[in-house]
Formats: structure tokens, C-alpha cells, sequence
């Protein structure tokens, strides 16, 4: 026959697997304590009517002890699940422990309570974007370092393996042998393909430009241009004195006089549009009537752009 005071007796003064002594004062590691705290009213072992909250994946259930199943160990707890909503969860308990203890319906909705409150903050928190620290010994990042530089230098030689085994197979140092790999084997081909191709690329002429004119020839060209506008100016004003009517001498060289200026200016015009870009001429003339001379100055200029 159970009784509830002697295994309380035996537990609590002799040896409790579950219980843990601590400085603040002694716990309970039971899953079916209501409190957490090792007490008479708290035991589940020392109490044959008992009644705790357990969470099972996030779902809540009302278990139940009595003193009616206590020879069947394999159904000694009743279990109810309660609804997620919190005023329905406290009703099934008032409903299923309503003539229990007050103390242990008080605990439960307690219990309930300090549940729910953590079910809200566990997804709060899994919502938010958190930090997740990772710490890798030394020991494993030595051994990864070391497995890289294996694997590089067996890269290299493999690499190295192939190609000189492919260069004695193109000098023929094995003779006739007739089971080429075939991945191989096609490999070489579109090696030797894209070498082609790119030869071919590398034989096409290079396209290059060249400037129109150069400077002198330009200059040749405006100067030559020149002259003949003077030609033209000469040959002009000899028409129209042959074609006067035997006027003064002195109109007549006044006549000439002109004339030459003025394919003189359009001879200056024309080199100074020629030469802008390298040098300026600045013609500075000095003409004396009474002994015909015309001296003629010249300035050059840098033109700076």
C-alpha cells in the first residue's frame, strides 16, 4: 500500500536522485514538478494526487495523477491537451481540477502563465536577425591549411603527368597502341583546334590610320595659291590700262600702286589663314613718294593655343 508521508520521509532525508542542493536552497530536477522547488506539496514523487503543465513541440498538456492507477505505472499520468488560446487553456483546467487542492490549481495556472509568456518571446526572437557566433579550433583550421597545399601540389602534378604524356604520345614513343582513352582523346582535339583558330586570329592585318595632308603640304598649297591670285591681279590691271584713254602718268601709277597693294593684302590674308595654327605674320610697310621705295617689316609671332 502507497503512503504518501513515509516516501516524503525517505526521500527527503535519505537519498533524492532528483533533488539538487544548492547554496539559495534545494530544486527539483523532476519534469513533473509544478514548481520547480523540492518541498512536500511540490514532490510529484511524495504525492499520489498530482497535477502539473508539460510542453511537448510547442503544445501545451494537462497532466493528472491519482491514486487510482498508482499499481499501473505504464498509465499513471492523464493526460489533456490544452487549446493554444490562453482564457480557453485556464478554463480546461478549472474544469478538470475542480475539486483538487487550490494549491495545485493556483501553481498550474501559474505555471500556464510563465509557459505562455515564453512561447511569445521565443518567436519573437526567432523573427529577428541575430549573430551567430561559430568558433573553429586551431587544430581543425591547421589541418584544413595543410589538405589545401596537398591538394594544390597533387593538381600541379597531375596536370604535369598529362601533359608530358601527351607530348610522348604526339612524338610516338609508344608505338602503335590503339586503346586512346576517349575523354582524352577528344580533349587533345579541341586543344589543337583552338590553337588554330587562334593563329588564324593572329594572322588578320592590322587596320591602321593615317593623317590626310601634313603641314607642309598645306602650306606648299596656300602659298602656291597665292601667287596665282597675284598673277591674276597683275594680268587684270594691265587690261584695264591698255584699255583707258591715255591718261596722266601720275593716275596711272597711282592705278599700279593700288593694284599691288591690293594683291599684296590678299596674298598676306591667305598665308595668315594657312598659318594660324603655327605662326602669325605681322607685315609692317613703309612706303617714301619721292623715291619709290616700299621697305617691308616682318614680325613673327608664336601662336599659343
Amino acid at each position: 500500500m502507497q503512503h504518501d508521508e513515509v516516501i516524503w520521509q525517505s526521500t527527503r532525508h535519505n537519498h533524492c536522485s532528483f533533488m539538487t542542493k544548492i547554496t539559495t536552497g534545494n530544486f527539483c530536477r523532476n519534469p513533473y514538478n509544478v514548481t520547480g522547488i523540492c518541498n512536500r506539496s511540490s514532490c510529484p514523487v511524495a504525492n499520489s494526487r498530482y497535477a502539473t503543465i508539460r510542453d511537448h513541440d510547442g503544445v501545451f498538456y494537462l497532466y493528472m495523477k491519482t491514486i487510482e492507477r498508482a499499481h499501473m505505472p505504464n498509465k499513471l499520468w492523464e493526460r489533456v491537451k490544452l487549446p493554444r488560446n490562453y482564457e480557453k487553456a485556464l478554463e480546461v483546467i478549472d474544469k478538470h481540477l475542480m475539486y483538487w487542492p487550490k494549491f495545485l490549481v493556483h501553481k498550474n495556472k501559474q505555471r500556464l502563465t510563465k509557459m505562455t509568456q515564453m512561447r511569445i518571446r521565443m518567436k519573437k526572437l526567432a523573427l529577428k536577425t541575430r549573430e551567430k557566433i561559430m568558433t573553429t579550433p586551431r587544430k581543425e583550421k591547421k589541418r584544413e591549411a595543410r589538405r589545401e597545399v596537398k591538394a594544390e601540389k597533387a593538381a600541379v602534378l597531375d596536370k604535369s603527368i598529362e601533359k608530358e604524356l601527351l607530348d610522348r604520345l604526339k612524338k610516338g614513343v609508344y608505338g602503335d597502341i590503339y586503346n586512346y582513352p576517349v575523354i582524352e582523346y577528344n580533349k587533345v582535339l579541341d586543344m589543337e583546334g583552338l590553337q588554330a583558330a587562334s593563329e588564324d586570329e593572329e594572322e588578320e592585318p592590322e587596320i591602321e590610320y593615317v593623317e590626310d595632308y601634313e603641314e607642309f603640304e598645306e602650306e606648299d598649297d596656300m602659298e602656291d595659291f597665292g601667287n596665282l591670285a597675284i598673277e591674276n591681279s597683275h594680268t587684270d590691271a594691265n587690261i584695264d590700262d591698255e584699255e583707258t584713254d591715255h591718261e596722266d602718268e601720275e593716275t596711272v601709277a597711282v592705278d599700279r600702286k593700288r593694284g599691288k597693294r591690293e594683291s599684296r593684302s590678299k596674298l598676306e590674308k591667305d598665308e595668315l589663314g594657312a598659318k594660324l595654327k603655327k605662326k602669325a605674320r605681322v607685315l609692317v610697310e613703309v612706303e617714301h613718294e619721292d623715291t619709290n621705295e616700299r621697305q617691308t617689316t616682318v614680325h613673327r609671332d608664336l601662336v599659343v593655343f
